[in-house]
């Protein structure tokens, strides 16, 4: 297992949902993402999105103006 970090900051949604679902796509299962983002909607956007994919969130923060999410990489889905 591996932390890694996502820098969002700067894009509006929809984007850093959409980079942190293509940086969890190259992790594997157990690996841990901190996403940092500008866009205060990320602090409900991307835990939705892990609730929907099966990615546990570990911690969300705020730090001034900026949004840390930072989850743990599910059981990669299987393509039906």
């Amino acid at each position: 297992m591996s932390h890694h970090e996502l820098d969002a900051r700067r894009l509006l949604c929809p984007m850093p949902v959409i980079k942190t679902q293509n940086q969890v796509n190259t992790l594997r299962q157990g690996d841990t993402l901190t996403v940092i983002c500008t866009d205060p909607g990320a602090l409900n956007d991307i835990p939705a999105w892990c609730r929907i994919n099966g990615h546990a969130v570990l911690e969300t923060r705020e730090e001034g103006h900026e949004v840390r999410v930072t989850l743990e990489v599910g059981e990669p889905s299987v393509a039906l």
